[in-house]
């Protein structure tokens, strides 16, 4: 069985987190949902998302997928968290994929894993994905490696199935 995780803090993108959060369960994926603050945290629009981890408590060898949604406080919020960024870029250098949506990209930037890597995310954040060292794409949907990123969740079709497609290959290969 796959395991995902799910990071977010206080005002993720809603979009950004049901629509990989449903797609993830759909593909029979386990499905974590990590925070560093409490047992629910909500969406700009709301939407609760009941945490089941800690950040604090994450361990690369338990997942082979962590999604990183946007909606800007949340990834904001995340990057600045030590055991966050370790995680992101462990579970990066292990081999292991981090797909990042909208403004989640930040995550990957402050964890150090985009330099020489091809990229996308939301327009406004394309000035530090290039000062990352990143190649910046405007596209829907940027698959380089173990790093799938896209810009915006009208965009969240073609990037789960990025996503799934990225790991059945990998089931595939192995």
């Amino acid at each position: 069985m796959i395991k995902s995780v799910i990071l977010v803090a206080q005002n993720f993108q809603d979009e950004e987190y049901t629509y990989p959060y449903y797609r993830l369960l759909e593909e029979g994926y386990k499905v974590d949902v990590a925070s560093p603050e409490g047992k629910v945290v909500h969406g700009k629009y709301g939407v609760p998302a009941k945490v089941t981890r800690s950040t604090d408590d994450l361990r690369v060898e338990d997942y082979d997928l962590a999604v990183l949604p946007g909606g800007f406080e949340s990834p904001d919020r995340l990057r600045m968290r030590e055991e966050v960024k370790a995680f992101v870029r462990d579970m990066y250098t292990r081999g292991k994929l981090v797909a990042a949506i909208c403004h989640g990209p930040w995550m990957c930037i402050s964890a150090g894993i985009m330099k020489g890597r091809k990229a996308t995310g939301y327009i406004s954040i394309k000035d530090d994905i290039l000062n990352a060292g990143a190649q910046y794409l405007e596209q829907d949907v940027v698959v380089d490696g173990n790093l799938i990123t896209s810009p915006h969740y009208k965009n969240n079709g073609d990037f789960m199935r990025a996503v799934v497609d990225y790991m059945k290959a990998r089931q595939r290969a192995a």
